[in-house]
């Protein structure tokens, strides 16, 4: 009779627990009723850029990939937008340990940190707010609490660096700024996942700034960068999450459907070369945007000219295979730029800037992706926004 009980108050205890954190309804329980909401697993985050107090907006991620508005969304970013879109990617990033969201704030020529609490809210970290170091910060990248940011003023255009401490102050790093020529227009900064290596690419001078790191966290700059891009305007680039020497670089400025994207090996000292038939052509317009599966397997470019999603997938040795393009499912929709894919790597975010809405597909095992039906989701009034990240499972 006492083991009976003891199972008994088991099993109360493990209805109890799965009902807490919103399970039971979910995946279904026999009689636990009706389905309840999806769960949460993560948030989504995008900076507004707005027209002075830049605002964070934040959402919560559910298990079936659909958004809602987190309490509180939009945050106060501190520094100040511009108003208009950046033409970059990266304009946001999550700390590597999680705790922190680092964002650009162009039109106040400053970064700002803000920490993540579990529920998802965010909270601009005392002294949060510091100068970019330049004019018209655009995109920024860390890695293990190195920070460097790309200023794309039209003239003396910068890489600078930071450190970010423990509880998110940001300080300037000696001597690390790395001035570019004027009018290059740098319009993404971005670490490899063992921080061993950055890259930067220059969107109106096509070329592409490679760098090896060093344990100072200052930059020594490849023999022969920069590297002239196998296309025009390259702008989205993402190291292979499972490769630190894969990198894919977007070459948005080709023309109508000329858009292609590029696969390099970048060597310990930054040197790039080119793999397999790279660039590979996407029959679309201005692929400005790229996003890669956790998994390393599938690269999804945003055309922002077509209004499409073109998938790719990565062979082993880094060589691309165009697989087909997804029309974003909002009239409006041309215009999408900056993309992030959810950890678990089954939804793709897009952000559709133009009519200030979130787009959300389901990144099905082949690559291929469907426009979840409750896809696009408002952003807030007022919002140009520019960088757009996931965090959770």
């Amino acid at each position: 009779m006492q083991k009976r009980l003891q199972k008994g108050a088991r099993l109360a205890l493990s209805v109890a627990t799965l009902s807490g954190i919103g399970l039971i309804g979910a995946f279904g329980a026999g009689t636990a009723g009706a389905a309840g909401p999806s769960p949460v697993i993560g948030h989504v985050y995008l900076d507004d850029n707005t027209t002075g107090t830049n605002t964070i907006s934040g959402f919560d991620r559910h298990v079936d990939g659909s958004l809602t508005p987190l309490a509180g969304s939009p945050f106060v970013a501190g520094g100040a937008g511009t108003g208009a879109g950046l033409a970059s990617q990266g304009a946001l990033q999550v700390s590597s340990n999680g705790r922190f969201l680092i964002a650009v704030d162009a039109g106040s020529n400053q970064l700002s940190v803000l920490r993540i609490h579990q529920d998802g809210v965010l909270q601009l970290v005392p002294n949060g707010v510091v100068s970019s170091g330049g004019t018209n910060p655009v995109s920024v990248a860390e890695q293990n609490g190195l920070v460097y940011v790309a200023n794309a003023s039209v003239v003396a255009p910068n890489y600078t660096g930071f450190t970010l401490s423990s509880s998110g102050q940001l300080q300037p790093l000696a001597n690390s700024t790395v001035w570019l020529a004027n009018s290059s227009q740098p319009g993404d900064v971005l670490f490899n996942s063992t921080g061993t290596n950055l890259i930067g690419a220059e969107v109106a001078s096509s070329k592409i700034d490679s760098f090896a790191v060093g344990t100072n966290g200052l930059l020594t700059e490849a023999a022969g960068a920069p590297f002239t891009a196998q296309g025009l305007g390259p702008l989205g680039s993402e190291f292979r999450p499972t490769n630190p020497e894969q990198l894919f670089v977007s070459n948005a400025h080709n023309g109508t459907a000329l858009g292609t994207v590029s696969a390099y090996n970048v060597a310990n000292d930054g040197a790039l070369s080119s793999i397999g038939a790279s660039p590979v052509a996407n029959g679309q317009t201005a692929p400005c945007w790229v996003a890669i599966t956790p998994n390393g397997n599938y690269l999804f470019a945003v055309n922002t000219g077509s209004g499409s999603i073109s998938s790719y997938q990565i062979a082993t040795d880094g060589s691309l295979t165009y697989i087909t393009s997804t029309a974003v499912s909002n009239s409006a929709g041309v215009g999408a730029t900056d993309a992030s894919v959810s950890p678990d790597g089954r939804t793709l975010y897009v952000n559709e800037s133009r009519v200030d809405t979130v787009g959300a597909f389901t990144i099905n095992s082949d690559g291929t992706l469907a426009e979840l039906s409750s896809s696009p989701v408002a952003l807030p009034a007022g919002a140009t926004p520019a960088g757009i990240v996931t965090t959770g499972s």
